[in-house]
């Protein structure tokens, strides 16, 4: 079992940044991919970023590349989300997520666990 819980969401304005955080406990972090997600008000659960577990390859959603930044640090057992240049329509329950295979990381079905989520709000 792996358990995670995400912190650093919250209210912010238009163009300003956010970092989240997401602590893994239980099994070995390291071999796990890690992934972000969110979900807005009557909207599906879209992929936001992943990075694997070894190479540190990384992938973002087309709407965040340049804006968003994941890494991870593994004697943390951390992964980290950075948002710049925040827009209204980023604003969504953000969610971690692990999983074993580290293949088809965009896909939120393959993930073998998931944090409660942390509410992202931009307005003015």
């Amino acid at each position: 079992q792996v358990q995670l819980v995400e912190s650093g969401g919250g209210l912010v304005q238009p163009g300003g940044s956010l970092k989240l955080s997401c602590v893994a406990s239980g099994r070995a972090f390291s071999v796990f991919a890690m992934g972000w997600f969110r979900q807005a008000p009557g909207k599906e659960r879209d992929f936001v970023a992943a990075r694997g577990w070894s190479t540190g390859s990384t992938y973002y959603a087309d709407s965040v590349k340049g804006r968003f930044t994941i890494s991870r640090d593994n004697a943390k057992n951390t992964v980290y989300l950075q948002m710049n240049s925040l827009r209204p329509e980023d604003t969504a329950v953000y969610y971690c997520a692990a999983k074993r295979l580290q293949i088809g990381l965009t896909d939120p079905k393959g993930y073998d666990y998931w944090g409660q989520g942390t509410q992202v709000t931009v307005s003015s």
